[in-house]
């Protein structure tokens, strides 16, 4: 079995946890996932199975799609629902208000990645230190949010809201930022992320549905390799270089179908209706060429 499972993780587990957990349902131990979500978060979290660990890093990078809670008046040490209250305040703010500080977020932003993450520092991760009461000092991060949008509103005080956002986003720090620029605090009460890249939450599944199937059916839910990296673009190359491909071998890329934009990026490669893997054009002595990154055949 190669390829991706869309698993849906439930809440209190971490990533690792629910790798280990696949483990043992499928009997195998080459599985990995694409980048954490935290332990108090549900939703789409792809575990790479088989040959598929080796496309893991083509999923790092991909947007992220999340449904949040924020609740103002309060903050956390952890910036969610699970930490300690450090700060209260009863200061009301208006929708109006509420609005225009969500909008003020759009686009690139700083953003400072909280004490309680898996971030490390001088080889220790950030949570660690947090738990020994050290709070360092973390530099801030370009991070994107291409859509940020209000769902719902309860008393002022509780924004359901949807965001889609960069690699490296903390949905729990944009809560607590958006509290802090309301001139109040905030906390994220709630998360589930919705999308992954191509992987979305409808076609996402439980640990319970996953352990229920036979052979077959577990193989009918598995998303081929190359389809689960299907953001990338794609090349055909020529019959006659077959084995050259599949032998990692540099060939001349004929096909003329390519931009200079396509150049030195990872792309699925696909000969005799067959996906190879993954490989980019170079050029070698000004003439583009193919090279391959990875050989799935």
């Amino acid at each position: 079995m190669d390829g991706i499972i869309n698993l849906f993780k439930p809440r209190g587990f971490t990533s690792h946890d629910a790798v280990s957990k696949m483990r043992k349902i499928l009997g195998m131990k080459k599985i990995g996932h694409t980048g954490t979500l935290d332990p108090n978060a549900t939703g789409v979290l792809p575990l790479c199975i088989g040959k598929g660990t080796r496309i893991s890093e083509y999923l790092l990078n991909v947007d992220k799609e999340y449904i949040a809670e924020l609740t103002l008046g309060m903050a956390t040490d952890t910036q969610d629902i699970d930490g300690n209250v450090t700060n209260c305040s009863s200061k009301k703010v208006s929708k109006l208000d509420i609005y225009n500080a969500f909008e003020s977020f759009i686009g690139e932003i700083d953003q400072i990645p909280p004490m309680y993450s898996a971030l490390k520092k001088n080889g220790k991760k950030l949570y660690e230190l947090a738990r020994e009461g050290k709070t360092i000092e973390r530099p801030s991060r370009k991070v994107n949010i291409y859509d940020l949008r209000i769902y719902n509103i309860i008393d002022n005080k509780k924004v359901i809201f949807y965001v889609k956002c960069s690699r490296g986003t903390y949905v729990r720090t944009l809560c607590h930022d958006i509290g802090k620029i309301l001139g109040t605090f905030g906390y994220m009460s709630y998360l589930i992320r919705i999308g992954v890249g191509n992987f979305n939450l409808e076609d996402s599944y439980s640990f319970d549905y996953i352990k229920s199937l036979d052979n077959d059916k577990l193989k009918s839910i598995i998303c081929p390799i190359d389809k689960s990296i299907g953001h990338m673009d794609s090349l055909v190359v020529e019959d006659r270089f077959y084995n050259g491909l599949i032998n990692g071998n540099i060939i001349p890329f004929a096909n003329d179908i390519f931009s200079l934009s396509q150049t030195d990026k990872p792309a699925r490669v696909y000969c005799k209706n067959t996906f190879i893997g993954v490989g980019r054009i170079i050029f070698r002595n000004n003439i583009p060429s193919l090279k391959m990154d990875k050989v799935f055949v």
